[in-house]
């Protein structure tokens, strides 16, 4: 089974990224949301501000994401090796992602196909192919947000037409380009990083929608839900509720305390009833789903309870993993029992030292 690498805290990480500290090579890498490049912990550019920076565990994910590798500290050179003559084509790529680069084109420049696939796969985790496109769909949806014409962002992108593009961004960010700008006004997306593994965070003008850890079971289908219930697309990006929700997160892996920020749960009535008694139960303490079924007045609504409990999308700062089996296990947390009990570890341990 593949494992997600565990980040540092993103505390230390901001320290380690200010002090250009070598001891944190392959440990991660940031990027920079304000450029879209990221970097290795020792890069010579400027600092960035703390806010733009978003940390991932290697440069393959960085670059799903939408990063392209810095040129100056040539991050995805820190973990694998490449041939020259293939760094010297992705160079190529990197200086000119909207050139058109077909197997014949690759052929004619003097590389074979099959070798340039498997060691960009090998290096970067996908294809040239697939690296190309997502240069090129980078910077046409940089162009846009910036607040550029639909039609000059397709074509500083290389795109030859207008409907070229629109089938890249709706393939990518599931909204035409004429809607992307507005559709990321209205619900953005964030990878966070903690402790305990990514999470993937979306959020509108009225809070956090989902956060979930990125290795969750169905969060593909959940993110397509919240987005049905709520006619919305979603676009990678940050505003004040995701904002608060790093700051809120960072906190409370350090110290084991949540503030209050605010949440926007999508649910029913009932649901929603659940939820909102969840945010009474005090860090470091724990209720069964007996408990909470008697406290809201329906004794016999324990399996529903345990129901609505699982249905949680927006962990942690709802507190879901508080909820325990009548007999004391840690069962039914679809982050996994393991974090479960670190987390109530971490929220106790809080607890005796401000007791």
């Amino acid at each position: 089974m593949h494992t997600t690498p565990t980040l540092p805290a993103r505390s230390v990480m901001l320290r380690a990224l200010s002090e250009r500290d070598s001891r944190f090579e392959g440990q991660f890498f940031f990027a920079v949301r304000t450029t879209g490049v990221f970097c290795r912990p020792t890069c010579r550019s400027r600092a960035p501000r703390p806010e733009n920076v978003q940390f991932f565990p290697t440069a393959a994910e960085a670059y799903r994401a939408g990063f392209r590798p810095c040129r100056r500290c040539r991050p995805t050179e820190a973990a694998t090796a490449i041939p020259p003559e293939i760094g010297k084509l992705r160079d190529a790529l990197e200086a000119a992602p909207e050139q058109r680069w077909s197997d014949a084109d690759l052929c004619a420049a003097g590389y074979d196909p099959s070798t340039v696939r498997r060691c960009f796969r090998r290096a970067y985790g996908v294809t040239f192919h697939a690296y190309r496109r997502s240069l090129r769909i980078g910077t046409a949806l940089r162009t846009l947000q910036s607040g550029r014409g639909v039609l000059e962002a397709g074509l500083a992108a290389g795109y030859e037409s207008a409907s070229g593009f629109a089938s890249a961004v709706r393939a990518i960010a599931g909204a035409p380009p004429g809607r992307a700008r507005a559709s990321m006004a209205q619900l953005a997306s964030s990878q966070i990083d903690t402790p305990l593994g990514p999470m993937l965070a979306l959020a509108d003008d009225a809070g956090v929608r989902l956060l979930e850890f990125t290795d969750r079971r169905g969060l593909d289908r959940e993110c397509r839900e919240i987005c049905r219930r709520l006619q919305a697309r979603i676009l990678p990006g940050e505003n004040a509720p995701l904002r608060a929700a790093r700051r809120a997160l960072d906190r409370y892996f350090s110290t084991g305390a949540m503030p209050e920020i605010a949440t926007a749960p999508i649910g029913s009535p009932f649901q929603l009833r659940v939820w909102s008694y969840l945010l009474n139960i005090p860090a470091g303490e724990t209720r069964s789903y007996s408990q909470v079924a008697a406290d809201l007045g329906i004794p016999r609504a324990s399996r529903a309870v345990g129901r609505a409990n699982g249905s949680n999308r927006i962990a942690l700062l709802i507190p879901c993993h508080r909820v325990i089996a009548s007999d004391g296990s840690l069962s039914g947390y679809s982050g996994g029992v393991s974090r479960k009990r670190w987390l109530l570890q971490l929220e106790q341990r809080a607890q005796q030292a401000h007791s």
